[in-house]
């Protein structure tokens, strides 16, 4: 029974006969009172066990007994008392018999084992170290505002007097519960012995309150702390273990090789299970590439899958308050539109909206925020994969794949195999989405809905045709691009041949014209794409529009209200996300697959098999064969034909073996073949102790010269000092800048290639090996220089006397100091024997020799070609400093007594040097304003003040649109219909046509202007490079010059627009709301106001922050790709050396630092996201409540219009912060485009007043009159008092030993180098008078490397267009090459590709220009 005045008790109360409003069935006192009874109960006993079996298989250790323990024991403790007595009332009412509803027992009943379930479970959270439950935070948040309903009821009926007990009961049991609820939004202390070891700046998640953890509030000092200053490495967290790649690696490749072994074994009882026939057929049932795609997938599913249902769980809790939404605004609208409706349900509807609005976004919140995590995890895990398949891939796979290949797959494939995670859920959840919008509409509107599929279907066509004229305009776009950038490449590569010839103007023309025809296309892409935004924008208004047509005028019954109106947009903009969220997508997986199936296809490569020789640590004895090889067939993969056949060698221990023989004879393969790196056919192979391997090109880390020597070795600085010495790199020492502790740079780029070869033989010597395997090392060394080595290191009294070496070399006139030989021919041992042996035989040695010296062939390898021309790089700083010790060798600081903790551990502490080549650097701090005015002025200020004004007059009628639907859904019914609905549509109608049009155009002015400031921006950048003195191309890489014509000039063409179209779309987007809150209820400028200003400090928070994050993220991952790279350049000596474990730990380190920078990036988007969308919450909160507070003046239209508004705002809020920070990433790229700008430009390439007038020269007469050049201005003289004079028509040979300043004459002959003192006269004429292409084009320089650009033969031939084809055919015949260029398809319109590497021939130097009067040939 119940009790007097109780509003659940009578008929009234459930009677469902008499038609009532919604809010009237759902929102009564009898539905919320049983809620508030019986909601947290039944959350707690359905959670709680699943929440104990987690922490029981989860625990971190134990806490103390703090004093926020003992007192959520004692309120806890007082609430089950407090629920004890509530029982024993009601049993002692009952046995006096006294009449009472059963609730009165039942109620305190449930809450009292609840209440003791409660605090069984905070003891188990002590237990298991637990310093914030969730679960318990929820109970106490459910049990504070449910029950809360009761209390208010019984203090508003007044009849204290008639049962103090159980209001007194009442009142106490809820201040006590919400002082649990605040308790609980306490973290408690860590645990007293954790489980983890103590790390050094861990991350303070752990121990966050669970508030700040749904809130990722433990972010904000991060945040902050960046927006203070610089944010260094120590201010990152440590990376926990749960994230290491020592954990997920693991774990991945764990259940990789699993599924691959059973596949194997699968794969291999098919092949079994039948023969001939049968076995083909079988082999055809087999799925290759499918399943092998399955294994990778079933390992990532293995690894992965709790996080990402996990993550799906808070998606689909998301959606479903997510739809309720919708729901609670029509009832709002429909309570403003009930006069008699009382207040207190309006107040209680805002705020279930405002709940349900925090609850979707928290939840969302955590969706995003596990899958991202799980993204980083996988991209962890699958990037180590591809580390440890590097090290263990087989010659003939490596000769399969480009180093840029395996890069591509780390940097571009698992980039995008990961982001798939996140749309997944796309592929099945908008379907959802549809279908409970369609059920929404047909609630609101009937089968007028149904209009609004066919209006969705009618513009699928529409997105096809664009998506498809798009896609032909980006192919374009792309082609013209890379057209764009092969020649880009070439002009840097080669530009010191371009400079030596003037052809600078040349090819500024054609990289504009090809950089025209590329930016045209992206014009017309651009368009394209507006008009796809547009169509996507504007669906929203177009399904309104006719769905709302339909309503109105086809049944006369059809009127429109706020409730339809807003409610319907509304719901129509979850639709509009829907059917755009499902192709994109499905475009994303489509993207992942074929990212997923090359990394399958590298995975699933052949390795090195382990067992192809028989090792042994341990060194041989004297007299012992150390090498044996019986009956050895080789060949470089499975499927490939023998390279090395009937292979007999045996090698004693201390023997020094010289391989000889023709090129191709299979001298290298030998020394793979005894590596363990080809494929075994037949035959036993047996080397006995440890092995050092120097490779026939010199593969040298990024690091510096004693990391590169001591190769993850201990440091021993005596014998550094004898190795270097043995290696010729002593004096190289000296001249280097910081000695043994100079940076070689990427793929040794500050070293020549001798140095290189020096430096690769002494990281071999450095090993102290027993076995040396030589393949050709003097091969880049110059005559003197390469017997200095032979003598000193490999020769019979050099420093590996006594060691087993064999010997593959070219150097002939070194074989009498060999104790065995062996000579190749066609992959098999011809002979084998001493040299006198060999010469007494008479065979293929001998033959051999006399081929040798046959005229013309002067030995291969003899000279160093590097070394005969003179390059500053060859010594870094040029010369040895003054008052520099004798050998920097022994200033070796004893913190780097070994190098092995140097080369593993790299930390963000490097990111300043390491990993980057020279000259580049990395911007700290914001953007300066200046940047953002460059990039306007290159748009131009009347085309951006244009553009401003057309966003204004598309957002003004946006505004008109949605006010003017209000008005309508305002309009007085008059028997079922209202008067004027017909010219309603019609003008709101024509206002979304007017937005649609303002909205494209203003769109399409932001991308015209970019492509106008890309242009500008090009050509200043084009212009100041190519106007720099030849000095700068060779202290600055390549690399750092490319990434300018590349990337940055992509994210000028393509983010910044973009990103500039998201903030302005999005930014007058706000601008409407707040004027139609502000408009619709005055009231809520008050609290506008405060939340414009908290917008404005989550704003200046996260952009600062998050720009640095990104900067470091960054160089971080460029070290993890660099570092790929170089290993997979160098797998083959990594693993002769038996270093591939540090060269793991190496990657996993470098990987780890990378996602120490993600990591903090992820969250501090997640922070952005939430309180900004929490920011938008609470302004549909504030224009909710002051809808209720003026509802008695306001409109429900207008209402409906301000609400549905700030319902829409939500995520606008931060997509316009993201996208502030994305173009302040961006505008990066303008400010480095705008770097070389202040570089020194070389002299003008014609002067107006020149001394030389045609016919000049017209003899040739040079004259160096006390000429002297350097390099540098800090550096000194490398050509000083040099007087010569060179009559007309001599022919001169200079000639000096390496370094002696031969080619610096030439250089400065051509002004490549200006004089420092001095000068050079040309017929009468000092040089220094003549412009710069005036000159060059009168002298003719044949480079030492043959260069061709991409394009025609004849281009290449006469660049300038200043000759006829008969001249063209009279200089190639000149050169014997005018049967080879007959023979060409096409003759002289022959395409060449880059490099001329098609057309590579030692023998082939093409002509150009034939007609010059002085001519230089580098020696």
């Amino acid at each position: 029974m119940a009790a007097p005045g109780d509003p659940c008790a009578g008929p009234g109360a459930w009677n469902q006969t008499e038609p009532e409003p919604a809010t009237a069935r759902l929102l009564n006192l009898c539905f919320l009172r049983t809620a508030g009874l019986w909601v947290p109960p039944m959350y707690l006993w359905i959670l709680g066990p699943i929440y104990l079996l987690y922490i029981h298989h989860h625990g971190r250790g134990y806490l103390r007994m703090s004093p926020l323990f003992k007192a959520k024991m004692v309120l806890g403790s007082i609430l089950v008392v407090l629920y004890t007595s509530n029982v024993a009332v009601s049993l002692w009412e009952i046995q006096q018999r006294t009449p009472q509803a059963l609730e009165f027992l039942i109620h305190p009943t449930v809450w009292l084992t609840t209440m003791s379930f409660a605090l069984f479970i905070i003891h188990m959270d002590r237990k298991k170290g637990i310093q914030a439950s969730g679960v318990l935070f929820g109970y106490w948040l459910l049990s504070c505002v449910l029950p809360a309903t009761n209390a208010a009821q019984q203090a508003s009926q007044g009849d204290f007097q008639s049962d103090p007990f159980r209001h007194l009961s009442t009142y106490l049991s809820l201040t006590l519960v919400v002082a649990q609820f605040v308790l609980s939004c306490l973290a408690d202390q860590p645990p007293f012995f954790p489980k983890d070891p103590q790390q050094s700046n861990p991350c303070p998640e752990a121990g966050a309150s669970f508030p700040s953890k749904v809130m990722f509030w433990w972010v904000s000092e991060l945040v902050w702390r960046g927006y203070r200053r610089p944010l260094g490495p120590k201010d990152l967290w440590s990376l926990g273990k749960e994230n290491s790649s020592e954990e997920l690696v693991s774990q991945l490749e764990r259940e990789w090789t699993r599924n691959l072994a059973r596949h194997t074994k699968a794969t291999a009882f098919g092949r079994k299970a039948g023969s001939g026939v049968e076995a083909q057929e079988t082999e055809a049932f087999l799925p290759e590439e499918g399943s092998k795609r399955g294994l990778l997938l079933g390992a990532i599913w293995q690894v992965s899958r709790s996080a990402f249902l996990l993550g799906t769980l808070s998606l689909v809790i998301s959606d479903v308050f997510r739809f309720i939404v919708p729901k609670l605004l029509g009832l709002f609208l429909e309570f403003i539109g009930d006069p008699k409706a009382p207040t207190w349900k309006g107040y209680l509807l805002v705020v279930l909206m405002f709940l349900c609005a925090c609850l979707q976004t928290l939840f969302e919140q955590q969706h995003m925020y596990r899958l991202k995590l799980l993204q980083m995890r996988l991209r962890t895990a699958i990037t180590g994969l591809v580390t440890r398949k590097v090290l263990a891939l087989s010659s003939g796979s490596r000769k399969a794949s480009a180093v840029g290949d395996v890069v591509n797959l780390v940097s571009v494939d698992v980039q995008r195999l990961t982001e798939s995670v996140l749309f997944l859920n796309g592929l099945w959840l908008p379907l959802i989405w549809m279908v409970v919008c369609f059920i929404l509409l047909w609630q609101l509107l009937g089968p007028s809905a149904l209009t609004a599929i066919a209006v969705f279907l009618s513009l699928l066509p529409l997105n096809f045709f664009i998506t498809k004229k798009r896609n032909h305009h980006q192919e374009e776009q792309m082609r013209q691009k890379d057209s764009r950038a092969r020649l880009s490449s070439s002009v840097l590569r080669s530009v010191r041949v371009i400079k030596f010839h003037g052809w600078e103007e040349a090819f500024l023309e054609r990289v504009l014209r090809i950089r025209g025809q590329e930016l045209g296309a992206l014009r017309t892409s651009g368009l394209l794409f507006c008009v796809s935004l547009v169509s996507f924008q504007v669906s929203t208004f177009l399904v309104a529009l006719v769905v709302f047509a339909v309503h109105t005028l086809v049944a006369e019954e059809n009127a429109m209200n706020a409730e339809k109106a807003f409610v319907t947009l509304t719901v129509l903009h979850i639709l509009n996300k829907a059917q755009a969220f499902l192709p994109f997508s499905i475009h994303t997986i489509v993207q992942a697959r074929v990212s997923l199936d090359r990394l399958v296809a590298f995975l699933c490569l052949e390795e090195v098999d382990p067992g192809a020789v028989d090792s042994s640590p341990s060194r041989c004895s004297a007299g012992e064969d150390c090498i044996t090889v019986q009956h050895g067939t080789f060949a470089w993969s499975q499927k490939s034909p023998a390279c090395l056949q009937r292979i007999n060698l045996t090698v004693p221990q201390g023997c020094l073996l010289a391989v000889v023989g023709p090129v191709g004879a299979g001298k290298s393969s030998l020394l793979s073949a005894l590596l363990g790196e080809l494929s075994k056919v037949e035959g036993s192979m047996s080397v006995k102790g440890p092995v050092a391997y120097v490779p026939q090109e010199a593969w040298v880390q990024n690091a510096s010269v004693v990391e590169n020597v001591c190769f993850q070795r201990e440091l021993d600085p005596l014998w550094l000092e004898r190795v270097l010495e043995a290696c010729a790199l002593g004096p190289d020492m000296d001249r280097f800048p910081a000695g043994v502790h100079t940076q070689v740079g990427e793929q040794g780029m500050n070293l020549s290639g001798g140095q290189k070869q020096r430096l690769s033989l002494a990281r071999a010597v450095y090993r102290k090996a027993a076995v040396y395997l030589l393949d050709d090392p003097l091969a880049s060394l110059d005559a003197c220089v390469g017997q200095r080595v032979f003598n000193q290191v490999i020769g019979p009294g050099g420093l590996l006397q006594g060691t087993t070496r064999i010997l593959v070399t070219h150097a002939l006139h070194v074989l009498p100091q060999a104790d065995q030989i062996v000579v190749l021919e066609d992959g098999a041992i011809a002979e084998m024997g001493s040299y006198q042996e060999l010469l007494h035989r008479n065979g293929a040695l001998v033959d051999l020799l006399g081929r040798a010296r046959q005229p013309g062939n002067g030995g291969e390898g003899e000279t160093d070609p590097l070394t005969s021309t003179e390059d500053p790089r060859d010594s870094p700083g040029g010369g040895r400093p003054v008052g520099r010790p004798e050998r920097s060798i022994k200033l070796v600081p004893e913190k780097d007594s070994t190098t092995s903790e140097a080369q593993t551990g790299v930390t963000l502490d490097d990111l300043e040097g390491a990993g980057r080549p020279t000259g580049d650097r990395v911007p700290y701090g914001r953007v300066k304003a200046a940047m953002y005015l460059t990039y306007l002025q290159a748009v131009g200020g009347p085309l951006c003040l244009y553009t401003l004004f057309l966003f204004l007059c598309q957002q003004v009628a946006s505004f008109c649109r949605s006010y003017w639907l209000s008005l309508w859904a305002d309009d007085p019914t008059v028997d079922g219909r209202q008067a004027h609905a017909a010219l309603r549509g019609w003008i709101f109608g024509l206002l979304g046509c007017l937005q649609a049009v303002g909205l494209f155009v203003s769109m399409a002015m932001v991308l015209i202007g970019g492509a106008r400031a890309s242009s500008v921006l090009f050509r200043r950048l084009l212009w100041d490079v190519v106007r720099s003195p030849i000095g700068f191309f060779e202290r600055t890489p390549v690399g750092n010059l490319l990434n300018r014509f590349s990337k940055e000039t992509d994210t000028v063409d393509v983010d910044i627009p973009d990103k500039l179209r998201s903030l302005l779309t999005y930014t007058f987007g706000l601008l409407e709301v707040s004027l139609v809150v502000m408009v619709a209820t005055p009231l809520a400028i008050v609290a506008i106001l405060p939340l414009l200003l908290l917008y404005a400090g989550f704003q200046s928070l996260y952009v600062a922050s998050s720009c640095q994050l990104r900067r470091l993220e960054s160089a971080s991952h460029s070290l993890v790709c660099s570092h790929v790279a170089e290993t997979f350049q160098g797998s083959t000596v990594v693993r002769a050396f038996r270093a591939q474990g540090p060269f793991v730990a190496q990657s996993d380190a470098r990987v780890d630092e990378s996602q120490r920078v993600n990591f903090p990036r992820l969250v501090a988007d997640r922070w952005l996201a939430a309180n900004l969308e929490l920011l938008g919450n609470s302004l549909v909160f504030a224009a909710a409540m002051c809808a209720v507070l003026s509802k008695a003046y306001l409109r429900a239209g207008l209402v409906g219009f301000s609400v549905s508004a700030a319902l829409q705002v939500t995520q606008t809020l931060q997509w316009a912060v993201r996208s502030w920070t994305d173009l302040e990433s961006s505008i990066v790229s303008v400010e480095r485009m705008k770097d070389y700008a202040r570089t020194p430009k070389e002299a003008p390439w014609r002067l107006p007043t020149c001394a030389a007038q045609p016919p000049w020269p017209h003899a040739g007469q040079i004259e160096f009159q006390d000429f002297g050049l350097r390099y540098r201005p800090e550096l000194p003289l490398a050509v000083r008092g040099v007087s010569i004079k060179i009559h007309a028509g001599e022919k001169v040979g200079i000639v000096g030993r390496t370094g002696a300043g031969k080619s610096s004459l030439a250089r400065g002959l051509l002004r490549l180098l200006e004089a420092a003192e001095g000068s050079i006269w040309i017929d009468g004429v000092p040089i220094a008078h003549v412009g710069l292409h005036t000159l060059r084009s009168r002298i003719t320089i044949i480079p030492q490397d043959p260069i061709l650009f991409p394009g025609s033969l004849r281009m290449n031939l006469d660049l300038l267009h200043e000759h006829t084809d008969e001249a063209i055919w009279a200089a190639l015949e000149t050169v014997q090459l005018k049967a080879v260029v007959a023979s060409l398809p096409g003759q002289l319109q022959y395409e060449c590709a880059d490099q001329g590497d098609d057309l590579r021939d030692p023998g082939v130097v093409y002509p150009r220009n034939p007609d010059r009067h002085a001519s230089v040939c580098p020696a």
